[in-house]
């Protein structure tokens, strides 16, 4: 493949797209190789369209290399399963809908599990087709409330999506066993560093998932890793280890104690420490159960139900742990404008009223039977000490909302304590089970010809986002450093002048074409030797030949654009070592 930029549809930027706000957006609009053509999606010109697909056959054949078979699914896709599964409104505003000219209603597919389970379900009848695993390479849209960081996080963006079938559970761990470490296979040949943590299988539904995710400062899930172990989470699937229980009724009774203008934790640790309340000068937030307000909306009601959190007074609640362990319902901070709060004194809540005024209650873990607490005592300018968990108050339930912080302990060990770092999600494995397939009844005939309802596996990559990461991980200040399984050509070729060395650059081009290589030449003779160089390290193909002053004497230079290595070289040698 022999690519010329006189007469390739491309057009390099010397200035950073106003939008732009992590260096892979930036930098492939910059180089060409893609361009905005509404708000999350995005047009893929000649050399972006070159990456997507090496980065697609990478995938494919790591898909096939372990039994899968490759179908296509439409993207337009009809209700009636989603409803059948409960997803139709499960999705909520995230998902795009329409209907046709008859009024019929349909979605555009943001992920397949229907249709896989009713395509399985239509076609195999017998034990004897199984395992089974197939797998698409399809565009997906999720309506993102802000599509933002380019590729990143788009409204369209391409994705492989594979589904495995078997007869029982013992095949579904198998499958999802190859399928994860033809995943560290994937990303590995892409050149993306990346972790395996453990996750929240959120709307998918099952029971155990993964998450691949690469470490980037601009990813925006956050995940732990321990210092001891090699335990590594997701922090929205992060367990808090939770204390031992003690006896409720070995502390004194609860007392109420003024403590006007404490609108924060900070002024009520103050503020007891000043008067010493109980005797105590060594308050801190984590004696503190602070309670928040949350209000939370189920698919398919329109009215939302108040929750309140409990979590020690040290901790903030993260909202985006709170969501995923909520989903799929959402989840926001409570609106106190122009309403009473349904007789909750803000600012003031304590735990012991709840039950009487309905609303349901969820602690977090350290809150356990025995402890006591200073807490609001559900009246203006008045707190409460010594409010103990299971005498004064017992909770609805647990659940884990509270902010996850470094050092914070390992859930898996006792010695180590976790480290946070934030990364994006490039791949997701789940043990679905037979969430889907109870759905759709898909059952098959065993040996004794009683029917079998079989388990799935569902298994993701973000294709176009995978381009984005690479991306990210492989740039320097110059420009694009594109590792060479995935650059769109395997060497530059850029001449240092023009006439006779220009004639010179695209005659080697030819030659190292004729070798299998993929070249892209610099052969504009309107634009001068720097731009030409500068649009070389924009672009990022691996190797750059530079045709010089001593090509008369048989001579170029290669340069090395992940090292910046410079070397003179015969021209047999270049070709030698090009196609070695």
């Amino acid at each position: 493949m022999l690519l010329r930029m006189s007469t390739l549809f491309l057009r390099t930027l010397r200035e950073d797209p106003a939008d732009a706000e992590v260096p892979s957006h930036r930098l492939l609009v910059r180089a060409g190789y893609i361009r905005r053509a509404a708000p999350g999606g995005y047009t893929w010109l000649p050399l972006g369209r070159l990456v997507l697909d090496r980065v697609t056959e990478v995938i494919r054949e790591e898909m096939l290399a372990i039994g899968a078979q490759e179908v296509l699914f439409p993207a337009l896709l009809p209700r009636e399963p989603y409803e059948t599964t409960g997803r139709w409104t499960e999705y909520g505003d995230e998902v795009f809908t329409l209907q046709d000219r008859r009024g019929a209603d349909y979605l555009l597919g943001p992920t397949h599990e229907e249709m896989f389970a009713l395509l399985v379900r239509d076609t195999l009848t017998s034990y004897r087709d199984f395992p089974v695993s197939l797998f698409q390479v399809q565009t997906k849209f999720r309506d993102e409330a802000r599509p933002r960081a380019g590729l990143l996080r788009g409204r369209e963006f391409l994705m492989k999506d594979s589904y495995s079938f078997d007869l029982d559970d013992a095949g579904l761990r198998a499958a999802y066993g190859r399928h994860r470490a033809a995943y560290q296979r994937i990303f590995d040949r892409l050149g993306i560093d990346h972790t395996i943590v453990a996750a929240i299988s959120g709307a998918m539904g099952g029971s155990a998932s993964e998450e691949f995710l690469a470490p980037t400062p601009v990813g925006e899930d956050t995940f732990v890793g321990c210092t001891a172990c090699d335990y590594a989470a997701n922090t929205e699937a992060v367990t808090t280890p939770a204390p031992p229980a003690g006896d409720a009724h070995a502390h004194p009774s609860a007392r109420v104690y003024d403590t006007p203008d404490t609108p924060s934790i900070d002024s009520l640790v103050e503020l007891a420490n000043a008067r010493q309340l109980d005797g105590r000068s060594d308050w801190s937030g984590a004696d503190i159960l602070k309670n928040v307000v949350v209000a939370v909306r189920r698919p398919g009601l329109d009215e939302p139900e108040l929750l309140v959190v409990g979590v020690p007074g040290d901790r903030e609640v993260d909202m985006k742990r709170l969501a995923a362990t909520l989903s799929p319902a959402t989840v926001s901070m409570f609106d106190w404008t122009g309403t009473d709060g349904s007789g909750l004194v803000r600012g003031y809540i304590g735990p012991q009223l709840l039950a009487k005024l309905g609303i349901r209650y969820l602690v977090d873990p350290r809150v356990v039977p025995g402890t006591a607490w200073l807490t609001g005592a559900n009246e203006p300018g008045r707190h409460a000490t010594n409010v103990v968990c299971g005498r004064d108050f017992s909770p609805d339930g647990t659940i884990e909302a509270a902010e996850v912080r470094a050092g914070d302990p390992c859930p898996a060990c006792r010695p180590g304590s976790l480290t946070i770092r934030r990364g994006v999600e490039i791949g997701h494995v789940f043990q679905l089970g037979r969430r889907y397939t109870d759905a759709f009844r898909v059952n098959v005939l065993d040996r004794d010809g009683k029917p079998v309802r079989l388990t799935m596996g569902s298994y993701g990559i973000g294709v176009s986002r995978a381009v984005a990461v690479i991306a990210e991980q492989h740039h320097d200040e110059q420009g694009l450093v594109w590792p060479a399984a995935v650059a769109p050509c395997d060497v530059h070729l850029v001449a240092a002048g023009k006439g006779p060395q220009a004639e010179a650059t695209l005659d080697l081009a030819r030659q190292l074409v004729d070798r299998g290589l993929r070249v892209l030449v610099d052969d504009r003779t309107h634009v001068s030797a720097g731009v030409r160089f500068a649009d070389a390290e924009l672009i990022g193909i691996p190797r750059t030949v530079v045709v010089g002053r001593r090509w008369t004497e048989g001579y170029v230079e290669l340069r090395d654009r992940a090292t910046g290595g410079r070397t003179e070289v015969s021209v047999p040698e270049l070709v030698d070592r090009l196609t070695g």
